[in-house]
């Protein structure tokens, strides 16, 4: 046994990448390729070959031939009996000697959207592999023939929804709709049609050549269908707005929209509403006129609608969750199914756009909303940089897909944390330079800090950002969560359960608190979880997830078993078992508390309302 930095030249340059270590006396391990496939098909990742896990340490054997494993990984690669796709370049596959031993590294790229699904052998409906936080899973047909239709290069929504056309279209979204571009582009050719001329250019009705298929296709109706229209045509749809600013634990809502038979829930209304919503809350000085726009609107506000337009139009209406907008006191969150079509390294550096609904795209575009260029993450950022607000912070989930942006609305370094980083370090904070400072201070406002949003916050190279990090716990400012996979750090000294409650995206802020509800599980006197006042975790609970905290996956029985052995102690949330645990509550939910209540393993706090956000779950014992 070793210690892991003394094998820095076999692990990737940030610290932030997804990392697996696989013994190779054997030859080539058969279990390769279902990483190469899963790290290929979520976000990329590193390899390292020669490494063998025992008793969750890493034990540094090496290969016994480092060139003839690279002939047989090469062979392998390119043989499509094999694998469905060689994504390699030579520099992705390299032979690190150290310490007498050698070890193959190989860099696995994330897929683009054309090369999805990567699979294993010759059926891509049951070779397809994804990342999640237990390890490597074979995608369901659902999965994989989501990311089939993302490969093609006719738009998800410009299909033709049969039996469907104008008559479906509420006829005062398509007034406004007109309206809106008249007020931004009064002299535009298109607004000399008639509403069935409009909507044809705007691609929401269409005709078919080779069928003569012809009607309404799936933008028009997301963009201007009636309540009606949209239940039926397309089932998945959902939008909802959630707004909670409330300090009373005994409000959950202080505003709410969702789709109720009062108003017609095509995306143009929902947009309009939202972003009226969200703009009169902003505290700058502001006032939209009865468009939505004028020619002195802030940069804020310019941000604000792009991420609602980026939302709404990159979402999979195929997907679970439908589009999730909430607004807390402390920053904005907006979910939308699907997965993400470019790296995360594309929509930082942005110029590159690739957009699942580009009928949506141009009928926003037609009224000034949706940028086609791949700058909209650009102009966000550049809005919030413009409050000297923490950066937007992005999440991809999977099972189900997801992405989630989170707009905070605190200083990029609030002073009063800035004061007590201060005092708790001496003067060896204030000789820290700005990426080291900016390091600091995310660990202590969010709780941990990685290398991609540390990429998020500062723009700086990945490899410069490892650098920093590493300094930073080689001299006792921060400590590093995890060895392995998806490193992150948080600051030296503190614990998990001790992490602050109240930062910019933790699970237990603001008033949906499950903590904080009047009938949460957490809050009778005798809670095994309080000690006091601190809200800390009680030691026997923290203590029987530490298995599951010390290793970076675990058995799907044994995770569920962990599951229910502290459940058993108390009602837990997802969000809690998510801390508990230190893996992600939307996966936790949809890979084993679902089924898990389906099969009577575990009951629900709330059965009444199974999607409650402050959902608590237990164990039910034999007699229950």
């Amino acid at each position: 046994m070793r210690q892991l930095d003394l094998f820095s030249p076999l692990l990737p340059t940030a610290e932030g990448t997804d990392t697996e270590f696989k013994s190779a006396r054997g030859g080539l391990p058969g279990s390769f390729w279902e990483t190469y496939s899963a790290m290929a098909n979520t976000q990329g990742g590193t390899i390292v070959l020669g490494v063998v896990e025992r008793g969750g340490q890493l034990a540094w054997e090496g290969v016994p031939d480092a060139a003839q494993l690279r002939t047989v990984l090469w062979n392998q690669l390119n043989d499509r009996q094999k694998v469905s796709r060689n994504l390699l370049g030579d520099g992705d596959v390299r032979t690190v000697a150290q310490e007498g031993r050698q070890y193959v590294v190989v860099q696995v790229p994330r897929a683009s959207r054309r090369d999805r699904p990567v699979y294993v052998g010759t059926n891509p409906l049951a070779g397809t592999y994804r990342r999640a936080e237990e390890g490597d899973y074979r995608c369901s047909e659902d999965e994989v023939r989501r990311m089939l239709a993302d490969q093609a290069d006719a738009p998800a929504d410009a299909q033709i929804v049969e039996h469907f056309g104008i008559r479906d279209f509420d006829p005062e979204t398509v007034k406004q709709y007109r309206n809106r571009f008249a007020s931004r582009d009064p002299d535009h050719p298109w607004l000399s049609e008639d509403d069935a001329g409009l909507l044809s250019k705007l691609g929401a009705l269409r005709r078919d050549r080779a069928t003569g298929l012809e009607g309404a296709t799936v933008a028009g109706l997301l963009m201007f269908g009636t309540f009606t229209a949209l239940r039926e045509a397309l089932p998945a749809y959902h939008v909802d707005y959630r707004e909670r600013l409330s300090s009373d634990p005994a409000v959950r809502w202080t505003d709410r929209l969702v789709p109720d038979g009062t108003w017609e829930n095509n995306l143009f209304q929902f947009f309009q509403r939202v972003v009226q919503r969200l703009s009169a809350d902003l505290k700058i000085p502001f006032q939209l006129d009865r468009a939505l726009y004028r020619k002195d609107d802030t940069i804020v506000h310019e941000a604000l609608r792009e991420a609602v337009v980026n939302a709404l139009i990159h979402a999979d209406y195929r997907g679970q969750g439908g589009i999730v907008i909430e607004r807390y006191p402390d920053r904005i969150e907006l979910s939308n199914p699907g997965s993400l079509l470019v790296s995360r390294e594309q929509l930082l550096r942005g110029s590159v756009s690739e957009c699942r609904n580009k009928g949506l795209q141009l009928m926003f575009q037609m009224i000034g909303g949706g940028e086609k260029a791949g700058s909209g993450m650009d102009k966000i950022r550049a809005g919030w940089r413009s409050q000297h607000w923490r950066s937007p912070k992005i999440d991809e989930t999977v099972q189900p897909d997801r992405v989630r942006l989170v707009l905070p609305m605190v200083s990029l370094i609030p002073p009063e944390v800035e004061a007590e980083l201060r005092e708790r370090f001496g003067q060896r904070f204030a000789k820290l330079d700005a990426t080291a400072v900016q390091a600091v201070v995310t660990a202590r406002v969010e709780g941990a800090v990685t290398n991609g949003r540390m990429q998020e916050i500062t723009g700086a190279h990945p490899k410069d950002i490892t650098v920093v990090l590493q300094s930073l716990v080689r001299d006792g400012f921060l400590e590093q969560q995890n060895q392995r996979r998806w490193a992150s750090y948080r600051l030296a000294g503190d614990s998990p359960p001790n992490l602050p409650q109240a930062s910019v995206d933790s699970p237990h802020s603001a008033a949906d608190s499950p903590q904080s509800s009047s009938d949460s599980p957490h809050s009778a006197e005798d809670s095994p979880r309080m000690t006091g006042a601190t809200g800390r975790w009680a030691p026997a609970l923290w203590a029987a997830a530490e298995p599951a905290r010390l290793k970076g996956k675990l058995p799907k029985a044994q995770m569920r078993s962990l599951i229910e052995a502290l459940c058993a102690k108390e009602w837990l949330t997802s969000r809690d078992l998510g801390e508990l645990l230190a893996r992600d509550p939307d996966n936790l939910q949809s890979r084993f508390l679902t089924g898990m209540v389906r099969e009577g393993r575990l009951q629900l706090r709330h059965p009444d309302v199974p999607n409650r956000p402050d959902q608590a779950y237990r164990t039910r014992m034999p007699d229950e």
